[in-house]
């Protein structure tokens, strides 16, 4: 979840004459943050949103303050609008990038912010334009909740990039509210960002897919790394690495997972069905690996040297950038130059990518590894996160926890 590229957001968007509607924040607000309704009030994306007059309550658990602690935060949700499905939350995934926000550590959060993008829930209500869902299904929703639907990448169906983009949470509505996310009791999102969850798919188990799942999906299939008898590397065995080799191997792919110790040797090998398992300060291992591999999903969410791994790609290999990181990466260019070595990166995946990945991790009969935990533990999960204490995602169950407290 990049959002630090919530900065280059044009000033469009701000209404410097009134701030009323701005979210609560100990900092200076960004001009993106700023109440917009005075600008967008003739919009017809405004107009189809619920009323701001029309609206009901909702519980979730909130970070006040870079602290990061989360507890019991009531607030307003709009009406269901035409283009509305209202939801109530069942599940939802922990996600590090959930870690980096309720901590400010890109410095950009806003509180109250009620975190959470891996949502699984049950429709209550939908709009009188909304074909796609009806009452009582199944239904999921990411990180993700609008867009401009204008620009190239609206078009091209590939709204993750789009530069106008709206975040589940810690950020604003067209209307200037703020966005709150899935540790809650219900949600409202437009229809185009809700996803019908596959049945036979256990609601657990679909909540890491919709961030962690397509994530990785979205550049295998982008980059045209989804045919069999490819050689893969997985960087980093977490949250997203533990779905990047369950994924790859779905796909037919020679899978290695590259860590800085063996602690998740076994694991990795007998438990995700990886091939290899390498270790990163091995210089004996690493320098045999040389020139072997196709492709490298590089999940590490901290700063790390690039050129170890760039030695393991093959001709025209790829290093698939996908941890947050908020400090600068290097590499000498001629570790690229000398064997056409790409280094890229890739942001979650489409709603499209995401439907097909959720058929796709279906029909393969692929689970994903979880930690079913209650909202009241969400604190102690967090202080687990940070230390990398899980295998391999936490999944709230929020429909069977005390929101109220």
């Amino acid at each position: 979840m990049v959002l630090a590229e919530l900065l280059a957001r044009p000033a469009l968007y701000a209404d410097t004459s009134s701030q009323n509607n701005a979210p609560t924040n100990s900092n200076p607000t960004p001009p993106f943050f700023i109440s917009v309704k005075t600008l967008f009030k003739n919009n017809n994306y405004y107009k189809k949103m619920g009323s701001l007059e029309e609206e009901r309550t909702t519980v979730g658990w909130a970070a006040r303050d870079p602290s990061g602690v989360l507890s019991p935060y009531t607030y307003n949700l709009r009406n269901t609008g035409p283009d509305d499905v209202y939801i109530k939350v069942h599940y939802c995934g922990i996600c590090h990038s959930d870690l980096h926000q309720i901590k400010n550590d890109l410095g950009m959060s806003n509180y109250p912010m009620v975190p959470g993008h891996e949502v699984i829930g049950e429709v209550l209500e939908v709009g009188s334009n909304v074909s796609r869902f009806g009452v009582g299904e199944v239904v999921g929703v990411g990180l993700l909740v609008g867009c401009c639907k204008n620009c190239g990448p609206c078009q091209s169906d590939i709204e993750q990039y789009c530069s106008k983009k709206i975040w589940s949470y810690n950020d604003v509505y067209v209307d200037g509210k703020p966005t709150q996310g899935g540790f809650a009791e219900t949600m409202i999102v437009e229809q185009k960002f809700v996803v019908k969850i596959p049945e036979g798919l256990a609601p657990e188990q679909a909540a890491p897919l919709l961030c962690a799942g397509v994530t990785v999906y979205s550049p295998l299939s982008h980059f045209g790394l989804k045919e069999r008898g490819l050689r893969g590397g997985i960087l980093g065995l977490g949250g997203v690495g533990h779905m990047g080799v369950k994924i790859a191997k779905a796909f037919g792919h020679h899978v290695t997972v590259i860590s800085s110790s063996d602690k998740k040797k076994q694991e990795a090998l007998e438990h995700l069905g990886a091939d290899q398992y390498l270790v990163s300060s091995d210089a004996t291992a690493m320098q045999e690996a040389a020139d072997s591999l196709d492709y490298i999903i590089d999940t590490v969410p901290v700063g790390h040297p690039l050129e170890p791994y760039l030695s393991l790609l093959k001709l025209d290999g790829k290093l698939i950038l996908m941890g947050v990181i908020n400090t600068p990466l290097q590499f000498v260019s001629p570790m690229v130059m000398l064997g056409r070595k790409s280094i890229t990166g890739s942001f979650i995946g489409s709603m499209k990518e995401t439907e097909e990945m959720l058929e796709f991790w279906k029909e393969k009969g692929l689970s994903s590894m979880i930690e079913v935990v209650n909202m009241d533990y969400i604190n102690k999960a967090f202080e687990r996160l940070e230390k990398n204490d899980v295998r391999y995602r936490f999944v709230v169950d929020v429909k069977g926890s005390k929101l109220e407290q």
